[in-house]
């Protein structure tokens, strides 16, 4: 076995509609203050107590994206893991994140396209078993027998 097929997760023959990953984290204020600097949202209602503690949330809250970002945690680490092509995802947002809350993000296998190696996975992300993220994505999964995506692989997000 070489370097690369040690890396790669799942293949599209090792899914099953029911499949779940999931990874748990505790949210810190360096996430926060980190993530504001690499996407440069810096809305102080994340990064400046005062401000936040006049707004609905009464403090501040972690960034929506930040909290998605976790669903590609497990999406491209667990299930499929290495080696899928994440071609969407939809969000809705349901409930702020904090400093301090373990978040909870998983993805369970909802349908398979075998003519297109593709997997639906629902989304969701929870704090305390309440869900504050929840939504659907779409990913394209090699098979194993060829080890090599569809000659269309390119165009592939253009489906």
């Amino acid at each position: 076995m070489n370097g690369a097929e040690e890396l790669h997760g799942l293949f599209f023959e090792d899914l099953a509609v029911g499949q779940t990953a999931v990874i748990a984290r505790t949210i810190t204020d360096a996430d926060i203050v980190l993530f504001a600097g690499i996407s440069g949202d810096t809305n102080p209602v994340h990064i400046n107590e005062e401000f936040a503690a006049g707004t609905m949330f009464s403090g501040r809250i972690a960034h929506g994206m930040l909290t998605a970002s976790f669903i590609s945690t497990v999406i491209g680490t667990r299930l499929p893991g290495p080696g899928c092509i994440y071609l969407s995802q939809s969000l809705r947002f349901k409930a702020p994140v904090r400093v301090g809350d373990t978040i909870w993000a998983r993805a369970t296998v909802t349908e398979l396209f075998p003519e297109k190696r593709r997997a639906a996975l629902s989304t969701t992300v929870t704090v305390r078993d309440k869900v504050v993220l929840e939504g659907e994505a779409l990913v394209m999964v090699p098979l194993r027998a060829t080890r090599a995506w569809p000659a269309a692989a390119s165009s592939a997000a253009a489906d």
